[in-house]
């Protein structure tokens, strides 16, 4: 009977198991971010995260601990060296997994497992929304309300008679008259005079013609 034992067996043995999670750990380690099943990736993060947690003491006692799970010195040093500065402030939940779709073979659910702290994408998305909300207090509403209800102070009637509205003087062009020059009136001498003039003009043209 197996009573009791809920963990996933991924269809293996227990050293066959050991191993895969023993290896997927140092690639994960190494590379930050890892594509696989999520079956795995599950059994993945409940192998991996309490070594993160105890990555975060750095004794001799914490890395032999260590060691003997993963059994790569190269991993155990970038462990307790690079990865454990990053998730210092992290109290667990180094892991993420990140689903992708299923797989054309036989239709397994892929997904991608990373650490947390090593996507600056989302760290960047988080920091932006959490800058972005605003707290609502019921005192700031209270008094608004308040401030709204009040009425408007009516004013006295001295101050009415003093604001009396101001008229701007607009100046009114006037409009420009054109001189106009009046003319001489016509008299009886001086058309008597251009008679005269006729008269000896047309006498002059008649001897020279004759002539």
């Amino acid at each position: 009977m197996r009573h009791n034992k809920k963990f996933n067996h991924l269809g293996r043995t227990a050293s066959h198991r050991q191993a895969m999670l023993s290896n997927m750990a140092i690639s994960l380690i190494r590379h930050k971010r890892i594509a696989t099943t999520v079956a795995k990736a599950k059994a993945l993060r409940v192998y991996i995260e309490p070594l993160l947690t105890k990555a975060k003491t750095d004794t001799t006692h914490s890395r032999r601990i260590v060691f003997s799970y993963l059994q790569n010195k190269e991993a155990v040093t970038e462990l307790f060296r690079d990865i454990a500065v990053k998730i210092a402030d992290r109290p667990g939940g180094y892991t993420r997994i990140l689903r992708t779709g299923y797989r054309l073979g036989d239709n397994a659910e892929m997904c991608i497992i990373e650490l947390v702290d090593y996507n600056e994408n989302m760290l960047k998305d988080t920091t932006a929304k959490k800058t972005t909300r605003t707290r609502r207090s019921r005192r700031s509403s209270g008094a608004s309300a308040a401030a709204q209800a009040e009425p408007k102070a009516t004013q006295t009637e001295e101050e009415v008679k003093t604001e009396e509205p101001k008229v701007e003087e607009t100046k009114v062009e006037e409009p420009k008259v054109e001189e106009v020059k009046a003319e001489e009136p016509v008299t009886e001498e001086a058309t008597a005079e251009a008679k005269e003039e006729a008269v000896e003009t047309e006498s002059e043209e008649a001897t020279e013609k004759a002539e």
